[in-house]
């Protein structure tokens, strides 16, 4: 047989093909687990779900040790439709965990539209990122590192804060958990825009812990500022 000469336009083609297709599996199991999510927070509003309220450090180092069993089992399954349950299980969970703050919202007096102001908040940032990942040229993959680090002093920052009791450290660590997680939503976007991620689970992961991140300190923000007591 003799080989076909190398056709660099049909290469580009199916690299495009294969990018296109990340892309819209990525943002339809994307929109997929906002339902999970929802109904976590719901469950968890009804049943009064606490992860040991009782002692904060418990509790997150709980959350961490849960959040990164499942990191792990989507990280082995990612290939399968074991992956995709297990990540729609996993962000069940985080509305499970979400319920508290949800529920502490809805007890101010302007609760609900906070929520709201919130959640358009992040929905803005999301097409912001995504349209700026189509549109910035520069690689920024090497600000991962960065980011992570910052993620990492965030979370000692919360763990620190969990006994000084600060309101104005709680606030600043939103405002920069905002920031740090809407350059993390960029990056990742454009990854996968470029090709640099190949499977939708992962992608989705990353995409989805940044709009998760995003809208809860947004929303503590919204009430560190404008919360309003019921009369």
């Amino acid at each position: 047989m003799i080989p076909q000469p190398y056709d660099i336009r049909s290469s580009g083609g199916l690299q495009s093909s294969t990018q296109n297709r990340v892309l819209r599996n990525t943002y339809f199991l994307l929109a997929a687990t906002m339902v999970p999510t929802v109904l976590g927070a719901w469950v968890g509003m009804s049943v009064g779900f606490s992860l040991f309220a009782d002692s904060p450090l418990i509790s997150m180092l709980l959350f961490l040790g849960i959040a990164f069993a499942f990191f792990w089992g989507i990280e082995r399954t990612k290939h399968s439709v074991t992956g995709v349950y297990l990540l729609l299980g996993f962000t069940f969970f985080m509305g499970l965990m979400l319920s508290r703050l949800v529920g502490f919202a809805l007890g101010m007096g302007n609760g609900a539209q906070l929520i709201g102001v919130a959640a358009g908040g992040t929905g803005i940032i999301f097409f912001g990122m995504a349209s700026l990942s189509s549109v910035v040229k520069k690689d920024l993959s090497n600000m991962s590192k960065f980011l992570f680090i910052g993620v990492l002093l965030l979370i000692a920052a919360s763990v620190a804060n969990i006994w000084l009791q600060m309101p104005a450290l709680m606030l600043t660590i939103s405002l920069l958990a905002v920031v740090i997680f809407s350059v993390f939503l960029l990056v990742d976007l454009q990854r996968i825009v470029n090709g640099g991620e190949t499977n939708y689970v992962s992608a989705t992961l990353s995409v989805y812990l940044s709009i998760y991140n995003i809208f809860s300190n947004l929303l503590v923000i919204l009430m560190s500022l404008f919360g309003s007591s019921k009369e």
